[in-house]
């Protein structure tokens, strides 16, 4: 068929649609392997409209720069690549600091001090960041508690008795269940003058723990800006020091320039405190672009408006729909699980797979193997549960999520 053959374009037809790809409806949450959540139209918007014009990017994020550190209480925040650019940048300033020569050999850490210290019990795929920057991870503690031989976990005295002249920061993980507490980690590290690193990606809401780690004494925190903040998926936060910040910044923005050509924000950088440039450095590898950064900054003003009553009344209402809906389903007890403010609410379906021949495991290949496509979220399955959460789903998603369900339950 010819171009002038060609049939119009559908008005309702989706880009995807275009691409020969389907969509899902995404019941379990801002997961980066199902592309996170959906943008609200204000936050698109703002990114169309930013890939319009050209801008100075250390200018953009010098503003960013102050918004963030209002949002947060830090003396200084950065847009990065999402979470995991995040934690690597901010191992990269703690391994660096203010030196391009340091800057300039990472990865390499020889005769550096590059150890960080976390506990044994919070490593996870995600730390990876941490030893991309050329740091090495020093475990310490025993994680009885998890696996079920006791109740001990690490002590504040066992992240002492690692710490030594290599050690360049203590990573801590944020949790609910997390051991030794921030503030125990913090008042052992500043004996030793040691920064600590958060990783706080997944820890909004409650929008109170913006503010939560920079308070409790740490030195960077890194959040995700696709999750419940609502920003593009490949976005996210670095709040902290200021001079570590600029260090990240640094290791991240591109210098093809002179210095002494260099005019750069004055509430990101102190260029006095600079001997040079270093090259590109090793944040190079994930810079975001103007798009994200607008998009990002865009998303935390209208999360920051939207009170957290509203934003529990809207996830609870979806979250509602769902278990009403599979109410009395035959072969599965179905639980509303609300925590109010503390996140978001949830179903959960718990499978009995003697009387319906199949695993939650199988239902959650099954609802995604189907049409429509629903991914829910499998965290619970060795529990015989299948979750479902509200964050990722659009109106209307909550009926096809229970159809689908009704019609797996009954094909046995």
């Amino acid at each position: 068929m010819s171009k002038s053959q060609a049939s119009p374009r559908r008005s309702n037809e989706s880009v995807y649609q275009r691409l020969g790809l389907r969509t899902i409806v995404n019941a379990s949450g801002p997961s980066t392997r199902l592309t996170g959540g959906i943008m609200r139209p204000e936050v698109a918007e703002a990114m169309a409209e930013a890939s319009q014009w050209c801008v100075d990017l250390a200018e953009l994020q010098g503003r960013a720069c102050e918004i963030l550190a209002e949002a947060t209480g830090a003396e200084a925040g950065y847009v990065t690549a999402g979470a995991s650019a995040a934690l690597m940048l901010a191992s990269a300033a703690c391994l660096a600091g203010l030196d391009p020569a340091k800057m300039n050999r990472l990865p390499d850490t020889t005769g550096m001090a590059n150890e960080v210290v976390m506990s044994r019990s919070q490593r996870n795929m995600y730390d990876h960041a941490v030893a991309q920057a050329g740091a090495k991870l020093i475990e310490v503690g025993i994680p009885d508690r998890f696996s079920g031989a006791g109740v001990r976990d690490a002590q504040v005295w066992e992240y002492e008795a690692a710490i030594t002249d290599k050690t360049a920061a203590i990573l801590w993980v944020a949790q609910a269940h997390t051991e030794p507490s921030l503030k125990e980690i913090v008042t052992l590290a500043r004996r030793h003058g040691v920064p600590v690193i958060v990783d706080a990606a997944g820890q909004l809401p409650p929008a109170e723990n913006l503010k939560r780690f920079v308070a409790e004494g740490a030195d960077l925190v890194a959040f995700s800006g696709g999750k419940a903040i609502g920003g593009p998926q490949a976005s996210g936060i670095l709040a902290g020091r200021r001079d570590l910040v600029q260090s990240a910044a640094l290791q991240q923005l591109d210098h093809d320039t002179y210095f002494e050509q260099w005019s750069p924000p004055a509430s990101l950088f102190d260029k006095h405190k600079l001997v040079g440039f270093p090259a590109s450095g090793i944040g190079r590898a994930s810079k975001c672009g103007k798009e994200e950064i607008v998009g990002l900054l865009t998303a935390l003003k209208m999360f920051l408006e939207e009170n957290t009553e509203e934003r529990h009344k809207r996830w609870l209402a979806l979250a509602q729909e769902v278990a009403s809906g599979l109410k009395g389903v035959k072969g599965a007890t179905v639980t509303l699980v609300d925590k109010k403010y503390k996140g978001a609410p949830a179903v959960e379906l718990t499978v009995h797979e003697d009387e319906l021949g199949f695993s939650a495991r199988d239902l959650v290949k099954r609802l995604q193997d189907g049409n429509p496509s629903v991914h829910a979220n499998h965290a619970r399955v060795r529990d015989g549960m299948v979750v479902f959460g509200p964050t990722c789903m659009k109106p209307g998603d909550p009926a096809i999520v229970v159809e689908r369900v009704r019609a797996e339950l009954k094909a046995k």
